[in-house]
C-alpha cells in the first residue's frame, strides 16, 4: 500500500518536493490487522517508468512503528521509539461514523464500495518555549493549534471480509484498499494484494514498556518543553 501526502505549507514546499511517498504493508486476518512501514531501502520506486511528468516524490521513513489492531478486543498497540526506549502505546478502537454509499469502482480487480465520514485535522502552528540558566524555570506555553473539518472518503472491497485499513481507518465491511483524505492531501492505494499471510506477523508485541496514549503524548511534550529550548511545530496536515 502506498502512501501519498500533499506538502500544503508554503514554506515547507519550497524546501521540499510537492509530494512524499512511503510504502506499507496491511497485514490482516478477519479479526487482527498490522499495519508496517517497508523500509526505504526496500521499497520499489512506485513512479519507475511512468515517462516522467512534473510531480517530484521522496519518501520519508518518519512513519512510527507498526500499528497493530485487535478488532475482538477493540484495542490497538503502536510500537514506537524514543530516547533509545521501546514504547508499546495501547489504545481503544473507536467506532468509525462511516456514511455507506452505492457507487462503487475497481480497485487490483476488485469492486469497492465508497463510504465517507467527517474528521478534524489540526492546522496552523503550534509554540513552546521554556526558559532555563536560572533558579526559577517559566512553565511551557503550548498554543493549542486551531481545527478544521474535512471528508475522508474511503473505498473498501467487501468480498475481502475484514475491518481493516491503513493507519486508523477501517471498521467498514470489508478491507480498505483506498484512502482519500482532505481531497488528496494524504492518499493511501492498495498497490497489490496477496491472500495468504503468515500467522507469525500478525501476533500481538511485547517488546517495549505498555504506556496510554494519553501519558505517551503527555511525555513527549514535557521531554519538549523541559530542555531549555524555544521550538515551533508545524501542524498543517
Amino acid at each position: 500500500m502506498r502512501k501519498t501526502l500533499k506538502i500544503q505549507d508554503e514554506q515547507m514546499m519550497a524546501m521540499m518536493p510537492e509530494f512524499r511517498t512511503s510504502q506499507h504493508l496491511l497485514l490482516f486476518s478477519d479479526s487482527v490487522s498490522v499495519f508496517r512501514l517497508i523500509p526505504e531501502d526496500e521499497a520499489p520506486d512506485p513512479f519507475a517508468g511512468s515517462g516522467g511528468g512534473a510531480r517530484m516524490v521522496v519518501r520519508m521513513g518518519g512513519d512510527g512503528g507498526d500499528l497493530y489492531k485487535n478488532f475482538a478486543q477493540e484495542k490497538s498497540i503502536q510500537v514506537s521509539e524514543m530516547g533509545g526506549k521501546n514504547f508499546l502505546i495501547t489504545d481503544t478502537i473507536k467506532q468509525q461514523p462511516w456514511k455507506l454509499s452505492e457507487e462503487t469502482k475497481t480497485i487490483l480487480g476488485y469492486t469497492c464500495h465508497k463510504a465517507t465520514r467527517k474528521i478534524s485535522q489540526p492546522i496552523g502552528i503550534i509554540r513552546m518555549s521554556t526558559t532555563n540558566g536560572s533558579s526559577t524555570k517559566d512553565t511551557s506555553s503550548l498554543d493549542k493549534p486551531k481545527t478544521k473539518e474535512v471528508e475522508v472518503v474511503a473505498w473498501y472491497a467487501d468480498n475481502i471480509i475484514s475491518p481493516a485499513g491503513p493507519e486508523s481507518y477501517g471498521l467498514l465491511p470489508g478491507v480498505i484498499l483506498q484512502i482519500n483524505v482532505d481531497n488528496g492531501t494524504t492518499l493511501f492505494t492498495a498497490l497489490e494484494i496477496k491472500k495468504t499471510v503468515d500467522p507469525k506477523e500478525l501476533k500481538e508485541p511485547k517488546k517495549g514498556k505498555i504506556i496510554s496514549r494519553q501519558d505517551f503524548n503527555k511525555m513527549m511534550t514535557d521531554m519538549m518543553s523541559g530542555g531549555g529550548f524555544s521550538t515551533t511545530i508545524r501542524r498543517d496536515q
